[in-house]
């Protein structure tokens, strides 16, 4: 049974011998340095990089949950490119507008 399962994701469209596995697993070290750079300052963060990464993940997310047969090597590598860098855009906003807006108000 293990056998036959893993035969059949060798064999798959997706599979490991095609290029549409190993692009999407290379993706996930984009994940990888997000996920490092949360305990960075927030002034480091780029907007406009940032922002590229949450839509490159929005826009490929859905085109993996479209296609046939359907990869879901890229829609869960997609889906994390989405989430953590729309974290770390929530991080770059709170300290730009949020903290400046809270410092005015202990200021007065």
């Amino acid at each position: 049974m293990v056998t036959s399962k893993i035969q059949a994701l060798w064999n798959h469209p997706a599979g490991p011998k095609t290029i549409h596995f190993w692009a999407p697993t290379f993706k996930w070290g984009i994940n990888i340095a997000n996920i490092l750079d949360f305990s960075k300052p927030p002034e480091t963060i780029s907007y406009p990089q940032q922002t590229v990464i949450a839509g490159t993940g929005i826009i490929w997310a859905r085109y993996s949950s479209v296609i046939t047969p359907k990869n879901w090597n890229l829609l869960s590598v997609s889906v994390a490119m989405a989430a953590t860098s729309s974290y770390q855009l929530l991080r770059k906003l709170r300290k730009d507008y949020y903290s400046d807006m809270h410092g005015m108000v202990e200021d007065e």
